[in-house]
């Protein structure tokens, strides 16, 4: 497939407003409150205070390519919504637009996304965003490599969580070392989110590379919290994830 800007639907309304309008067809009650208590939104919770109106991301998916050509400003208005699913839709259309656009095109969203990083409030927000737009955007810019470092000191647990999707995302791409850097200043995080976007992206470096994975592991599984050594050892034999558990520590 060819890059490039995708086409709009003729007679479409390319705004905010019909985004919204086209999500609120597919939103229930119901449904809402499951995602309230799914994405723990209750007093003290890591998503206290956001709302949902309900509508799956199947459904999201579906109104993101509806709406793939939306231009920028609509999608920075969805991203200030409080609105869970408003802020969701808007990154998988800056995804979509991302892996199809010219450098140009990419640099402003890259931008763009940067400066409304407060809207990446979740874990599945972050994880669409990070990986697929910072962790792109890296590979071929390393200079912005200091700044995402720097957000793993972050007292915001998004931003520590953008870091290190950020860095799996260029370790999916054959470049692991901002990830290995990252995950071992990682072992003291007190967040379990944490733990285990750490463990996630090690097991997938380990898909790409299981000598790379087993070297982390021979040096940190001691020190490694427990989901997060579970995390990044799934996808070993039996043998060896009962050896890194027994080394491992108990939290």
């Amino acid at each position: 497939m060819t890059r490039g800007r995708e086409k709009p639907i003729p007679g479409l309304p390319t705004t905010a407003a019909a985004v919204k309008q086209a999500l609120a067809g597919r939103a229930s009650p119901a449904r809402a409150t499951a995602s309230r208590r799914f994405f723990k939104c209750g007093p003290g919770e890591y998503g206290e205070g956001d709302r949902f109106i309900g509508v799956t991301v199947p459904q999201q998916r579906e109104v993101a390519r509806t709406f793939a050509a939306l231009p920028l400003a609509a999608c920075r208005e969805l991203l200030a919504s409080s609105v869970h699913e408003h802020r969701l839709t808007a990154v998988l259309i800056l995804v979509r637009q991302f892996q199809r656009g010219g450098e140009a095109d990419r640099g402003r969203i890259f931008r763009l996304l940067l400066g409304a990083r407060r809207a990446l409030d979740n874990w599945d927000l972050v994880d669409t965003a990070a990986p697929h737009i910072f962790g792109a955007y890296l590979f071929d810019h390393p200079s912005e490599r200091p700044r995402f470092e720097r957000f793993l000191s972050s007292p915001r647990l998004w931003d520590r969580r953008i870091a290190i999707l950020t860095a799996g995302g260029l370790g999916r791409a054959g470049v692991p070392e901002l990830l290995l850097d990252l995950a071992a200043r990682s072992l003291a995080d007190p967040h379990d989110l944490m733990h285990k976007a750490v463990g996630w992206m090690l097991r997938e470096a380990g898909k790409r590379d299981p000598a790379l994975l087993r070297a982390f592991l021979d040096r940190h599984a001691a020190q490694m919290p427990r989901t997060m050594l579970r995390y990044a050892i799934e996808r070993l034999p039996a043998k060896d994830r009962m050896a890194y558990l027994s080394a491992g520590r108990s939290r």
